[in-house]
């Protein structure tokens, strides 16, 4: 596991960087092993995950903000205290519509966000 500092059980939010991804959008891992990661996302008002798929199961809970996301051939507008399931290998992306957290989980772990 990822070294956080005096512990690894109790991972603070102000202890982890934010990693820019450029087009108002930034990323924090908060924690992870090899079978899973939650990652906290942020975007500004117009910030577009891009259409992506990925072999790992995905659950994304809205902290707050609002979203247009697609997943599949489905599209919802999803907000603060919402949810979704994001089956493997399923082509998804989001535009954000007010700005906003995402909070997503990934088994197994992301490990491209690793590198």
């Amino acid at each position: 596991m990822k070294s956080f500092g005096a512990s690894n059980v109790f991972l603070l939010g102000d202890n982890i960087e934010w990693e820019e991804l450029g087009g108002g959008i930034k990323r924090k891992i908060m924690a992870y092993d090899d079978r899973i990661m939650l990652v906290n996302v942020h975007f500004e008002a117009g910030g577009v995950g891009a259409m992506h798929n990925h072999h790992h199961s995905q659950v994304t809970y809205v902290a707050n903000g609002e979203f247009e996301f697609t997943v599949g051939d489905e599209v919802q507008i999803v907000k603060e205290g919402d949810s979704l399931y994001i089956p493997p290998n399923i082509m998804h992306g989001t535009i954000c519509k007010k700005r906003g957290v995402l909070i997503d989980v990934f088994s197994p772990i992301r490990e491209d966000f690793m590198q």
